[in-house]
């Protein structure tokens, strides 16, 4: 089955059609890629908070057991329990993980969440030429997409734009719907109470929008999750960011939480620090997380490394990226390895 086309896809999401098993969204926008994910998988099982129902598998989980997507795409669950199988394989899919998923129809729905496919990646293909396979793809939102998310974000909190607001979020937002929705949010926050959100209020909120990217990044980097860190660090390096820049960002989030584990040996409150310390309400259960995953020596030890990091890249700006990209990738996988340890 080739790709829906955009304007099909909502209401495809709506009422899926059970004749295809295997669901493919993949494309530029990772945020709206995820959230696309969750909405077709609550249409597809009964509660996506049970474990039994809901199967998660990344892409470094299959590459560690590349039949484990065939065994639990193939297990009935235990009395006849629906199950659905959540793959995000992000922007390296290999599709010799796949082959065999693609031989007879599985058991149980698949969806794959993955990243910027090219049109002749194999598992792109290997979806459009299948007859129990689909493809949705997510492009950033534009023409009537972004109205309708401005109006549904601040229509939760019973609030509407004025023409002028209203223009000024198309022209910041889209390029990201997760980030896109987070940003509306906060504007719905800070303009809670009244009844039109205005341009001034748009200008206050997301002059620093950009900087959420950054944000998200670093929290991505110290809370171990490497599947969300590399499109994050794909569209910061997009959006300009120098690298020197990001590492300092790096720099400064570590020294932040190497003072927060000196403070809680010393006897001070977690929340006692989150207030002191201004941690965004967003970004407390990333923060929460990261504390508990990183230690005052391990915490030193990424402080020497980002440092080497950041000098590097300001004495060679050619390898800047590659050194970007290996200290992130390093710190990520550092973090994985003690929540992995910790299960």
């Amino acid at each position: 089955m080739t790709a829906l086309k955009s304007g099909d896809i909502e209401s495809f999401l709506r009422k899926p059609d059970r004749a295809f098993s295997i669901f493919l969204l993949y494309g530029p926008d990772a945020g709206l890629a995820h959230e696309r994910c969750r909405s077709l998988i609550e249409k597809l099982i009964d509660d996506p908070s049970d474990p039994f129902q809901l199967i998660r598998i990344d892409g470094d989980q299959l590459s560690a057991d590349p039949t484990r997507l065939q065994d639990e795409a193939n297990t009935v669950g235990l009395f006849e329990t629906k199950r659905v199988i959540w793959l995000r394989a992000g922007t390296k899919a290999n599709q010799s993980s796949f082959d065999l998923l693609f031989e007879t129809p599985p058991l149980c729905p698949v969806v794959i969440e993955a990243g910027d496919l090219a049109p002749r990646h194999a598992l792109r293909q290997a979806v459009e030429g299948s007859k129990f396979a689909i493809a949705l793809p997510c492009y950033s939102d534009e023409g009537r997409d972004l109205p309708k998310l401005i109006d549904e974000v601040l229509g939760q909190f019973k609030l509407r734009a004025d023409d002028q607001a209203r223009q000024a979020l198309i022209s910041s937002l889209g390029a990201d719907r997760l980030l896109s929705r987070r940003e509306l949010e906060k504007l719905a926050l800070y303009a809670y109470g009244q009844d039109i959100v205005t341009s001034d209020d748009v200008d206050a909120v997301l002059s620093n929008a950009a900087q959420v990217t950054v944000d998200m990044l670093v929290d991505s980097v110290f809370s171990g999750e490497a599947q969300l860190m590399d499109p994050l660090l794909e569209r910061a390096l997009k959006e300009g960011f120098d690298p020197s820049f990001i590492i300092g960002a790096l720099l400064r989030h570590a020294f932040l939480l190497l003072n927060t584990q000196k403070d809680l040996e010393s006897g001070r409150s977690l929340s006692e620090i989150e207030k002191q310390s201004r941690i965004f309400y967003k970004r407390v259960a990333a923060f929460r997380r990261q504390v508990s995953l990183w230690s005052i020596t391990a915490l030193q030890l990424a402080i020497t490394s980002l440092g080497d990091a950041q000098l590097g890249t300001r004495q060679n700006a050619a390898l800047a990226d590659t050194m970007l990209s290996r200290i992130c990738l390093s710190l990520a996988l550092g973090a994985r390895r003690v929540a992995m340890q910790a299960r």
